[in-house]
Order: C-alpha cells, then structure tokens, then sequence
C-alpha cells in the first residue's frame, strides 16, 4: 500500500505559526510521526509540502498510478483553491483531508473546505492525532473496510 501525504503552506513552520492554534511540534516531528505510523501499518508513505498551488496540482497529478491513497493538509488553500479539487478529482485517488485545528471554531472563512469535495472525509481539530487517524482510515478504506464519514 503506497500512500502520499501532502501539507501544504505554512505547514513547514509548524512549531513557530501561531502555536497556541497549532502546537509547539515542528513540521519536523509531524514527519517523524507520519513515519512511525506508517512503518507499524506497514505502507509505504512519501511525504511532501509545498507553499506553492501549482506544485502541489503537479504532485497530485504525478500520484496517478503510484498511490493508493492520499491524505492532505491543503492549508489556506482548503478555502478556495478549485485548482486542488480539480486535481484531487481527475486522478480519482482516494483521499482523506486533514486540519490541524478545527477549521470551524475559527474564523468564518475558515469554515468552508473547497477541497474536502474531492475527499472521502475531513478530519480536523485533532492535532497531529488527526493526521495518524486519517492514516490509519486510509488504510482501512483501502482494505475494503468502511469508514465512518
């Protein structure tokens, strides 16, 4: 099972952006962790993090018929990039999206997620622990296994 995981802008400051909404662990640890779940689910993980739109539309279109399954961190571009939907639905790949914080306990135009319309699910508000369940989800969802939505 190949999975790619993808954060997008801002996430590489994680640890120094606003940690009191993000947390005082660095994009750093956040690796370390996607990591160390994977190796104990056995997938095969690639991580990835880009501030630029146009690189993370090309990674999403170079996963076509590597990956199995993407979970991604779509950062500000959650709220409006139609280029990332776009993406996310031409390649077809399964994906989970997943938010540090909770994007609806926040400022209003937070609250919509454009790209969580290419998503199976979104999972916010959870921290890094969010990211190890839309991981573990993944993997179930792969496996023929329902998730909850």
């Amino acid at each position: 099972m190949n999975l790619l995981v993808i954060n997008g802008p801002n996430l590489n400051l994680l640890g120094l952006r606003e940690p009191d909404i993000y947390g005082k662990q660095t994009f750093s640890d956040l690796i370390d962790m996607i990591n160390e779940v994977c190796k104990s689910e056995g997938i095969s993980v690639t991580t990835y993090q880009s501030n630029h739109e146009g690189a993370i539309v090309d990674t999403i279109q170079e996963a076509y018929g590597k990956y199995d399954g993407i979970v991604i961190n779509p950062g500000a571009y959650t709220h409006y990039s139609i280029a990332i939907l776009d993406a996310l639905k031409a390649v077809s790949i399964p994906t989970i999206e997943v938010h540090l914080s909770d994007i609806h306990s926040r400022e209003e135009f937070r609250n919509v997620s454009i790209t969580g319309n290419a998503a199976l699910k979104i999972i916010y508000g959870l921290g890094f622990e969010g990211y190890k369940r839309a991981i573990i989800e993944m993997k179930e969802y792969l496996e023929g296994k329902n998730i909850n939505g």
